[in-house]
């Protein structure tokens, strides 16, 4: 049993948003499937960093999470700054029931232990705070991830956290975010929302402060699904 990670698919099968007119985006949804299925087992678990499907509605998600619950594995969805389809935990449980989409889940003010780790996460924020209604939103994503990390029943657990949003980027970082990491003694954060080669050559990965960070999303990982144990 193994748990992999890949952020922003930017799925599209029931929008009109092509990814593939972006550089490095050609034919990634046919990349995508034929990577997953080449690594990932039915037993296994993939935590999905936000920006999973361009649907406005969650009822629009359907074809996307069709497409994503006939893929091996157990799927754990965190939200992403695209993901404009979510709501809240239970309407989103309904909706994944009703459509007995069995294989994906949601990381929403919760946490899931999978063999010997606790998966733990949420959205993030921008690292450029400058307004009140930033600080709000900085303020309550905070308050999730602490939830979340508090939601673990077993201690015993390596807790690893997945974000959208980089914590660190350059010569900025969310000092609120890495904060919390350090409190729970979170040694690995995984996260996505950076797009194109340039921003991506630039992007962090690596260790800070005793914790390693490192950027899955889709185009820079080249829509391989990320080994993280």
């Amino acid at each position: 049993m193994s748990l992999f990670t890949i952020a922003d698919l930017h799925l599209s099968f029931g929008a009109d948003k092509p990814m593939d007119v972006f550089k490095g985006w050609d034919n990634y949804v046919e990349r995508l499937t034929e990577n997953w299925k080449k690594l990932v087992n039915y037993d296994d678990t993939v935590l999905i960093g936000g920006d999973i499907s361009w649907a406005m509605k969650l009822t629009e998600t359907e074809k996307d999470f069709e497409y994503l619950n006939s893929l091996p594995g157990t799927k754990i969805l965190l939200k992403g700054n695209h993901d404009y389809w979510w709501d809240t935990l239970s309407k989103i449980n309904k909706f994944l029931a009703e459509k007995s989409f069995d294989t994906i889940k949601v990381l929403f003010n919760n946490s899931y232990e999978v063999g010997n780790y606790a998966l733990c996460g949420t959205r993030g924020w921008v690292l450029d705070v400058n307004t009140d209604e930033d600080r709000q939103i900085l303020s309550r994503e905070c308050g999730r991830l602490r939830l979340s990390l508090n939601s673990v029943s077993d201690t015993s657990k390596e807790k690893i956290v997945f974000l959208h949003y980089p914590p660190i980027m350059g010569n900025s970082v969310c000092r609120e975010i890495i904060d919390i990491l350090k409190e729970y003694n979170v040694k690995r954060c995984y996260y996505g929302h950076i797009h194109g080669s340039n921003l991506i050559r630039t992007s962090f990965n690596g260790e800070f402060e005793g914790i390693n960070f490192r950027l899955v999303s889709g185009d820079a990982v080249s829509f391989v699904p990320v080994l993280v144990r």
